[in-house]
């Protein structure tokens, strides 16, 4: 690491440090940017990630897209281009050294701004790309996060330069040697920005059962070449990322609500509670009345603690 990121991410770890003073997840003032501070290591806890540019400045987080893992640490960056059912899990942490991490949310219409104001090509490509990569944080990119996440002390300037700043991390980061992946995503008409359609009317209709010929009219394209796009972009069929949907939904709708498990198996779409049994506990590792104890006696002690 250059003299120069090392003083960058000394600086970044602790600004980060000093806005999220306990283990969770922080919302900042700055819209679409938010901390994570954990003081040991957790277990999985499963989430969608959205189009997203993550940093882990202290520590390390291992993220499980379908069978595929990312592993990412200090000088590496994490960036998601469509919305991802992932596993997620801190594996470095302590008290003395805690997990720190920044994310930046981002929309396609966020990209082609920037693509339409510089000279970044986006041509339409025929091979959809994997909608997730870790990659080395350069220094440009670390620069502009750095100067991102200091306008927390200047909360005045946040209006006029947050939207710069962010406008300057995206330009960076497409620039890269993933960034057609990101441009992909955001040109219509592109394999990738036609795989999102599908993506986003799955997790509109989640609870829903569909034809996969429905889902290849709405792509504009052979069922043959949904599927195999579909799965080059993340990492598992339609059908398999609705059931990952599908799952985490009712994990949370059993957590939040009390309710009885098989009316959540039949709210989530499914026809059978056994079979929902089966498929929760395969992806949680307990049936669900022992997973939500589980969870809630967890909740209790660390209120406790």
């Amino acid at each position: 690491m250059s003299h120069q990121n090392y003083n960058l991410q000394n600086e970044l770890t602790q600004l980060i440090d000093l806005h999220s003073e306990l283990d969770g997840t922080y919302p900042t003032r700055i819209p679409f940017l938010s901390f994570s501070r954990y003081s040991e290591v957790t277990g999985p806890t499963y989430g969608v990630y959205n189009p997203s540019l993550c940093i882990v400045v202290q520590g390390k987080k291992e993220v499980l897209l379908a069978q595929e893992r990312f592993r990412y640490g200090p000088g590496d960056s994490l960036v998601a281009s469509v919305d991802l059912p992932v596993t997620g899990q801190v594996i470095e942490a302590s008290s003395e050294v805690p997990y720190l991490a920044f994310k930046l949310e981002f929309a396609p219409n966020q990209i082609l701004e920037v693509l339409s104001e510089t000279e970044i090509r986006s041509v339409l490509k025929g091979n959809a790309k994997r909608g997730m990569y870790v990659s080395q944080l350069d220094s440009p990119v670390l620069d502009a996060v750095t100067r991102l996440v200091r306008l927390l002390d200047s909360p005045k300037d946040i209006p006029v330069l947050a939207p710069l700043f962010t406008k300057e991390i995206l330009y960076r980061t497409l620039q890269g040697p993933h960034g057609d992946m990101l441009t992909q995503m955001a040109i219509e008409g592109s394999y990738t920005y036609r795989v999102k359609d599908v993506i986003q009317y799955i997790m509109n209709n989640y609870d829903k059962s569909f034809r996969i010929e429905e889902l290849a009219e709405i792509a504009n394209m052979s069922v043959s070449s949904l599927h195999r796009n579909f799965k080059e972009v993340t990492a598992m069929s339609p059908i398999q990322f609705q059931k990952q949907i599908r799952l985490q939904e009712a994990r949370h709708l059993l957590l939040t609500e009390s309710t009885d498990a098989a009316d959540v198996a039949f709210r989530v779409g499914y026809e059978s509670p056994s079979q929902f049994s089966r498929e929760y506990s395969r992806m949680f590792g307990l049936p669900p009345r022992e997973d939500i104890k589980r969870l809630r006696e967890k909740e209790e002690s660390a209120v406790n603690a």
